[in-house]
């Protein structure tokens, strides 16, 4: 039985793609370039903003201008929980998880927006303050293994009582260099692309939040 889940927070924890896209395009739109697909957009979420922004730049072709991530980090704090929710039954899953885990988050979204979405859909209840790493903190981002180390060595468990549940290949990553167990979230939109030929034996893969509780 694992002892600590730590979850990402983009397309794991919450379904915030429209409100990341839409907030990318409005960037795009000042800039001069046509809007992006949703699933486009969501197919660069992962490695942090700065690297959407200059991903979402490249397929538009053009160059960014200086202050393009301060840009966009201002437009998406507006539009933070327009219609971004919790994945179906989220709420239920992480108070049945928590009565016998300690909870983590570990995302590569800045620290700020993390807490404010946390918070305004209610999931802040579940997590310490301190069990909560963004993009933005002491810890490079993943798929560097330190974010994860640290909230391992934080909650006192061993590293193979811990669990990193994702829905990308950054998180499987971060998993593998930690050398901790992944959970894929296949309804996540990071999962998209995912290269399945990377999968040992010991991955797990669920279809929705409430498979969790039957691990």
């Amino acid at each position: 039985m694992y002892q600590l889940f730590v979850f990402d927070l983009d397309g794991t924890l919450v379904d915030s793609r429209r409100d990341i896209a839409d907030s990318a395009n409005v960037l795009l739109e000042t800039c001069g370039a046509r809007r992006l697909p949703e699933e486009t957009i969501g197919r660069m979420v992962g490695d942090g903003a700065a690297t959407l922004v200059a991903r979402a730049f490249a397929a538009s072709g053009l160059e960014p201008p200086p202050d393009a991530l301060e840009r966009f980090l201002a437009i998406y704090d507006t539009r933070l929980l327009l219609y971004t929710r919790p994945y179906p039954r989220m709420a239920e899953v992480l108070a049945a998880l928590g009565t016998r885990a300690a909870l983590a988050v570990l995302t590569n979204k800045p620290l700020a927006a993390t807490r404010s979405i946390l918070a305004g859909l209610d999931l802040a209840r579940f997590f310490d303050d301190q069990a909560v790493v963004g993009g933005d903190g002491p810890f490079p981002r993943k798929p560097d293994p330190g974010g994860l180390q640290h909230l391992v060595s934080r909650a006192g468990v061993l590293p193979s009582a811990a669990l990193l549940v994702g829905d990308s290949l950054v998180d499987y990553r971060a998993a593998q260099n930690a050398a901790i167990a992944v959970c894929l979230a296949r309804y996540g939109f990071g999962f998209e692309g995912f290269p399945m030929n990377d999968l040992g034996p010991a991955d797990l893969i669920i279809e929705a939040p409430a498979d969790l509780l039957v691990l």
